[in-house]
């Protein structure tokens, strides 16, 4: 067998640490907004090279709060990519705002700034307010071309770097370009937690005020509210055990960009097409994703080898019917829509064997030189 991904694994290296971390905090016996969330918030915000950053309870929370913070409400329109997760647009939509979707490089999957363009130049509509693109998979979107096209329409950006913790573009960590940066530490992340939080980064002391008020009832002060927030506050445990994890954000970054240079070089031949990178991008592999024509097939035969894989994604948000109402058609999005027919994400952690991305590798190109027939 050959898991998609085993936490235990990276638990096991660290255990010592974590269970440290947990006993600190149950025995200060404070576990909502203490000195391990506002820690974590600075050493997070220091890692990304901002001053700023706010402890929420997840990834698509972070989205949502950061578009409320920015002004976006009922009324506004965002654009975003179909190429996602859901929590893209649903944080959109959440605020009240439509999202808008353009097509995706064909290289590197994110959002093509040459799509971006001729888009705005179409739709010249004042109810545009935002761009949110997303680095997907561990990849920096094109920050040089989105910014340069934001700017000169009056766009705010919020990065959306939930799959891309400690990526970097022109040796600037991603979440950093915009506006704000959300992130996401759902335990299958680059630096996950052991359940469900996010963060919102931010240089804008404003924004982060208001993020700060967003977050926990709007409260300036004990039960003086100034605005209608939520709650959706990080756990103390959990940013008590991210900050252990932090430290070895680099270096599991590190294993991964070693580990998906393996996987390239014995996938050679292969038939499957393996991920770019892009000069000035460096990627951090949240997922290592191929793409085949016999994608289906592919995932049905590996799977019969013990070879657990996933979709990322498999139908694009704009095809969902969660999403009929803002009346897409299929066609619209030609890239994404053959993309999501051919992508496949192969187990991929920092602590994965050779001898298991061997077996991989092998069973792969066992399917692909024909030595199997099979017809989804």
């Amino acid at each position: 067998m050959v898991p998609f991904i085993d936490l235990t694994r990276q638990y096991k290296e660290i255990e010592n640490e974590i269970l440290s971390a947990t006993k600190r905090v149950f025995e200060r016996g404070r576990f909502v907004l203490g000195q391990e969330v506002s820690a974590f918030e600075d050493e997070f915000a220091c890692y990304c090279g901002v001053r700023f950053g706010v402890g929420v309870n997840s990834g698509t929370d972070a989205l949502y709060l950061a578009l409320k913070a920015a002004g976006i409400g009922k009324g506004d329109e965002v654009i975003t990519v179909a190429n996602s997760f859901i929590a893209s647009a649903l944080a959109v939509s959440f605020t009240g705002a439509k999202p808008l979707f353009v097509d995706i490089d064909p290289k590197t999957y994110n959002m093509d700034p040459n799509a971006l363009e001729s888009f705005l130049k179409r739709r010249k509509r004042k109810t545009i307010k935002a761009i949110l693109p997303v680095h997907l998979y561990g990849l920096p979107a094109d920050m040089d071309g989105i910014m340069d096209i934001a700017n000169r329409y009056d766009l705010t950006i919020i990065e959306d770097a939930c799959q891309a913790h400690g990526a970097e573009y022109k040796r600037k960590k991603v979440g950093s370009f915009g506006a704000m940066g959300c992130f996401s530490f759902y335990p299958t992340k680059n630096l996950g937690g052991s359940g469900d939080g996010g963060m919102v980064i931010t240089d804008d002391k404003k924004l982060y005020e208001k993020l700060r008020l967003f977050r926990c009832y709007g409260e300036k002060k004990k039960y003086e509210h100034i605005l209608k927030g939520g709650n959706s506050r990080l756990d103390e445990i959990q940013a008590a055990l991210l900050r252990v994890k932090l430290r070895y954000l680099d270096q599991w970054n590190e294993q991964r960009r070693r580990k998906a240079s393996i996987y390239k070089k014995k996938l050679e031949g292969s038939g499957v097409v393996c991920p770019v990178e892009k000069k000035g991008s460096h990627h951090v592999y949240h997922f290592f994703v191929i793409r085949s024509k016999r994608r289906n097939g592919l995932q049905v035969f590996l799977k019969g080898k013990g070879i657990d894989t996933l979709i990322h994604y498999p139908i694009p948000i704009h095809l969902q019917k969660a999403y009929k109402d803002l009346g897409y058609q299929r066609g619209e999005f030609p890239v994404t829509e053959r993309f999501s027919k051919q992508v496949l994400s192969l187990p991929f952690f920092p602590e994965l064997t050779e001898s298991e991305m061997d077996e991989v590798a092998t069973q792969i190109k066992t399917f692909t030189e024909g030595d199997v027939i099979y017809k989804p």
